[in-house]
């Protein structure tokens, strides 16, 4: 459903959701592209006052920075292809292979990585509270060296 031009919109110009401003719609087509601090495409959807939802989409043989979130939780459900993603927390370390289907939960101050395999990943997900913007996500080391596809066929290093 596609939102009107005068829709309530937050700071960050995604269509606001809560009680002051009543509820709203975002369809994904119209979203912008954005670059998430981990590498990957962004598109924000929507926010209330307790969280906030968006589309992720990794390129197929591309692989994430490494980061942490400072304050804020997320939770993951993968639409479409296939990859890995590693977390850390504290002493719990664990590698889980990504599908259509799966959940995963990202508490706050836990490491993450994801790499997508022969196909692009794509990923819808809530944060709790609402993503704060510049400072949140932390680089941090992980098990994989960053990649982002570039083009067909060409790789570069992330730094």
């Amino acid at each position: 459903m596609r939102q009107p031009a005068d829709a309530p919109r937050d700071d960050a110009g995604v269509p606001a959701g809560d009680a002051a401003a009543g509820p709203a719609a975002a369809a994904l087509s119209d979203a912008p592209v954005e670059r998430a601090p981990d590498g990957s495409e962004v598109r924000p959807l929507l926010r209330v006052r307790g969280g906030s939802m968006a589309h992720f989409r990794l390129p197929a043989g591309a692989t994430s920075k490494a980061v942490a979130h400072r304050t804020v939780e997320e939770l993951w459900h993968v639409l479409a292809g296939t990859g890995e993603m590693w977390r850390k927390s504290g002493a719990c370390e664990r590698i889980v292979s990504l599908a259509p289907g799966l959940c995963v939960s990202i508490p706050a101050g836990t490491s993450f990585q994801f790499r997508a395999g022969s196909q692009a990943l794509e990923i819808i997900a809530v944060t709790m509270p609402p993503w704060p913007g510049a400072g949140e996500a932390i680089d941090v080391r992980g098990p994989w060296a960053a990649v982002e596809a570039a083009g067909a066929d060409r790789m570069r290093i992330l730094r």
